[in-house]
């Protein structure tokens, strides 16, 4: 019921009455609806914003092991939302989230090795938790292991496996992504060198980008296309126009 009148399904949505209903099931100890609970405290939906009491229904979720509200108890305390900020107490909570699959934990446990955050700098580790998230299908975690690999910054520089990771972010539509990839089939790095599907990854780059990222491919893409025959450019942008994102996991 409290999905029900929080999404609208069937009734009108109703934030305060979805409040009440997940309060019930919270009290009889239901994981999920303490973690939402903290959810609508955390973000007013219903009631005001009172993230002690949002700390305090994660908190309950997370210690029955409930991925999310350890991945959200994490942030809190990554964020020192009416606790004290804590990166190891959050590294903890991501680590057990993350460990149960939860993709966003492992992607903020690559950001916070990548980083140094309350840790010391650690490319590896980071690029570990970047790929169990990549291997979940996270477009963001493949198309990061792609810019560690291709700029060879704490872990051996590795082209083939950069452009991995740029393919499958790629596919699956992100615009930096098709860029890398685009530009390493046009130089070969990685990848044997391939002007048609260069031109068909820059072209989607630069229509998925704004401003002078836009261009950026604008102008490769058209450097590209110097090199290609009327015939071979067709394909191309044939192959542009047809093309689907597709879900990597």
């Amino acid at each position: 019921l409290g999905l029900m009148h929080y999404n609208g399904w069937g009734v009108p949505q109703n934030f305060a009455e979805a409040l009440k209903w997940y309060g019930k099931s919270a009290d009889h100890g239901n994981a999920a609806a303490q973690n939402n609970m903290g959810a609508m405290y955390a973000n007013a939906r219903g009631v005001k914003r009172d993230f002690t009491e949002a700390v305090n229904w994660y908190r309950k979720a997370a210690d029955q092991g409930f991925a999310d509200a350890q991945f959200n108890l994490g942030a809190m305390y990554y964020n020192g939302r009416r606790v004290k900020q804590d990166y190891a107490e959050a590294i903890k909570w991501y680590i057990l989230a993350a460990d149960q699959g939860h993709s966003d934990a492992q992607y903020n446990l690559g950001l916070i090795h990548s980083r140094g955050t309350g840790v010391l700098q650690n490319t590896a580790e980071a690029t570990k938790w970047f790929a169990r998230a990549a291997e979940q299908g996270d477009v963001e975690a493949q198309f990061t292991p792609g810019e560690i690999y291709s700029a060879g910054k704490g872990i051996p520089q590795d082209y083939a496996k950069a452009a991995k990771w740029y393919r499958r972010a790629a596919d699956q539509g992100n615009a930096g992504a098709q860029f890398a990839l685009g530009r390493m089939l046009s130089e070969g790095k990685g990848v044997p060198r391939d002007y048609v599907q260069a031109y068909m990854w820059l072209s989607l780059a630069a229509s998925g980008q704004k401003g002078k990222r836009r261009d950026a491919a604008a102008a490769l893409r058209d450097s590209v296309g110097r090199k290609l025959t009327a015939g071979q450019k067709a394909d191309s942008q044939r192959l542009a126009k047809e093309w689907k994102p597709q879900k990597h996991e």
